[in-house]
């Protein structure tokens, strides 16, 4: 090949011939590659570039020069310099030049694998360089990688394009029937909100929907949209995905029609419970749309605007961090925590703190003592959300894992006496861990008796250990119905260490029946789907049949979810299918009418099936694309991290 400038070649290469200008380029970028230096194409013009890369030429006159032969099938090379008036680089440092940087297609199916698994670019790079037998053997360098799949992920969804979004909803819907997804437009035709589910997340909502957190404060994309969450926890206490949305604001307008299609979407069940951030918007619509359902506010974000407001307070008291969480959190009764509030404003001198002020009016949804009653899976805030940037097949796994255990292992038990023997056959791993806590607990107690209110009802006072105040505990002999004023089961499901004491106290070796909440338990989703008639609609038989085919879809949900666990329970679902199928074919044969054959099946325009777009204004579901929110200047797109949140 001759010296290091490639001396010798020149009479070699003139007159070579190749079928493409591609080829030309390959075989004297290759040659470049051997001697350490970097080609290009010429271009005749470059005044249009966005930016211009850094200059890398120094006036070297080293270049191949191809020609098209007079038949245009071939070019010929006409002129060839091999010397160079730089230092070239070394062949470890070669690959870093532009010309010798390129994805192969293996490379591009690894990092594509690589990315829908949620690995990170330096990580995947790191792993392909490893295989590779370096960086300098990879092909090409992180940079590369990163604006690959920039490009790509540019190319799939542009800005305003509906294209992405509507392509991933319609063939989610291909691979799952029961997928839905509901878009609203406006007078523009320009789709602004976008709530999706598949027939997992409704499966899911039916066992687990009695307490909700939504949440659209984590992340938002590029153009300031927040990406909000419906999330719950299953009976192993893990993250559960009820329903996801992409919203253009974050006005009440928006999760109106949210909050309204997340319950049809759900056959018209709506949560219990459900904890938001403190947003005004959010309050009003749900007060306006679910106003049955009780709206608690997240604790961790009163914590952190607390420490926004009062910063001052906290750095000054010592103890104030620890009576501000006393009111959040301790008392009973209404009245101890009135008069233990006053006091704090008394003690810190903040009577005219406005934003304490604001707080203690909306005090009914964030103050423990006004949810006690009601049930919240033992949920304070909506940080539940942050753990769920994983993806939403890898919550499931963890929960069939959680499954797998449960049924195939039994815990080790911290002492083996019979009421927690039977919590361990009943319970899943992680709430017979709960209920141990509060056994534990219970051994530690001391009871006073403080009378009887009937034959059959004796009252006691359950002092904690190395506590002054007492827990007040009604137990009624005759039916095993047991009340504490801790009131933990109502808001927790398990029984607390008070009420446990109790029994104790009077010989019962087994939770009783009325105790042992079916949301906890192992076999949740065993029982036989509870099926009803649902209530008709006088004067609305169109109606009648939508309602009939959403529940009917539900349950057909459910069916299918858990036959599809094993063969055996498939064979017995496809069977019964066939014989209902066959018999409800017997029964609608007699139906001929136009109005009742094209009743038989609702249609997509229907705001509660399947694929709809829903318009904000317009009676069309032509939609041109997606409306672009500018970001607001200093808006980060993530929660800021605080001290305060451990």
């Amino acid at each position: 090949m001759g010296n290091g400038n490639g001396m010798g070649m020149e009479y070699g290469v003139l007159g070579m011939e190749f079928e493409t200008e591609d080829k030309a380029y390959t075989f004297y970028n290759t040659y470049a590659f051997y001697f350490g230096f970097s080609v290009r194409k010429n271009t005749r013009d470059a005044a249009d570039v966005k930016s211009h890369r850094a200059e890398t030429r120094f006036e070297c006159l080293a270049r191949m020069k191809i020609s098209c032969v007079s038949n245009g099938d071939m070019y010929r090379v006409i002129e060839f310099i091999p010397n160079h008036t730089h230092v070239t680089s070394s062949p470890s440092n070669t690959h870093l030049f532009r010309s010798h940087r390129k994805m192969s297609a293996i490379n591009i199916a690894q990092a594509e694998m690589a990315d829908r698994s949620g690995i990170n670019p330096k990580e995947t790079v790191e792993f392909m360089s490893r295989q590779a037998g370096g960086r300098e053997h990879l092909g090409f360098i992180p940079l590369d990688y990163k604006n690959y799949l920039r490009t790509k992920r540019t190319r799939e969804m542009k800005t305003g394009d509906t294209g992405g979004v509507l392509e991933y909803l319609q063939k989610k819907k291909l691979t799952d029937p029961n997928f839905f997804y509901a878009i609203q437009v406006d007078k523009e035709d320009l789709i602004t909100n976008i709530f999706w589910v598949d027939a997992r997340t409704m499966v899911d909502y039916d066992y687990f929907g009695d307490v909700v957190c939504f949440d659209t404060t984590f992340n938002k994309n590029k153009e300031g949209k927040p990406f909000a969450m419906f999330v719950g926890v299953n009976h192993h206490k893990q993250s559960v995905i009820f329903g996801a949305a992409l919203l253009y604001d974050e006005t009440a307008e928006t999760f109106e029609w949210l909050f309204d299609i997340f319950a049809k979407t759900m056959s018209g069940k709506k949560p219990k419970s459900i904890f938001t951030d403190q947003d005004a918007a959010m309050a009003k619509a749900l007060a306006s749309e679910w106003p049955e359902t009780t709206h608690r506010l997240c604790i961790w974000h009163i914590f952190q605007n607390a420490a926004k407001h009062l910063s001052h307070v906290f750095e000054k008291f010592d103890n104030f961090a620890k009576e501000f969480s006393n009111c959040v959190y301790d008392y009973e009764e209404e009245k101890e925590f009135i008069d233990a509030w006053k006091n704090m404003l008394e003690k810190y001198k903040l009577q005219d703190n406005e934003w304490l002020s604001i707080l203690f009016n909306i005090k009914e949804k964030w103050a423990l003592v006004y949810g006690r009653n009601t049930f919240s899976a033992e949920i304070t805030t909506t940080q539940r959300s942050e753990s769920l940037n994983r993806l939403v097949d890898d919550r499931r796994y963890e929960e069939l894992k959680a499954d797998f255990k449960a049924s195939q292992s039994f815990p080790a038990l911290s002492f083996p006496v019979k009421i927690l023997k039977h919590a361990a056959i009943v319970y899943t791993h992680e709430v017979l861990k709960l209920f141990q806590k509060q056994l534990c607990r219970a051994h530690d107690c001391t009871v006073n008796y403080l009378g009887d209110t009937s034959t059959t009802v004796r009252k006691y006072g359950v002092i904690p250990h190395a506590q002054e105040y007492h827990r007040t505990v009604i137990f009624d002999m005759e039916n095993n119905n047991i009340s504490c004023s801790c009131r933990k089961f109502e808001f927790a499901g398990i029984l607390c260490s008070h009420v446990l004491k109790v029994l104790s106290l009077h010989n019962i070796k087994s939770i009783p029946t009325q105790y042992i909440l079916k949301r906890w338990t192992k076999d949740v989703k065993s029982d036989s789907v509870k099926i009803s008639p649902i209530a008709t609609t006088v004067n609305d038989p169109k109606g009648d049949i939508i309602k009939r085919y959403r529940e009917l879809r539900r349950l057909h949900v459910q069916l299918a979810t858990r036959a599809s666990e094993s063969s055996e329970a498939y064979e017995i679902a496809l069977s019964g299918f066939n014989n209902t199928l066959a018999k409800v074919d017997d029964i609608l044969r007699g139906i001929t009418t136009k109005e009742n054959s094209q009743a038989m099946l609702p249609t997509t325009n229907n705001l509660e099936e399947p694929s709809v777009v829903v318009p904000i204004h317009g009676d069309n579901g032509n939609v041109r694309g997606i409306k672009i929110k500018e970001k607001e200047v200093g808006v980060s797109s993530k929660r800021p991290q605080s001290g305060l949140e451990t």
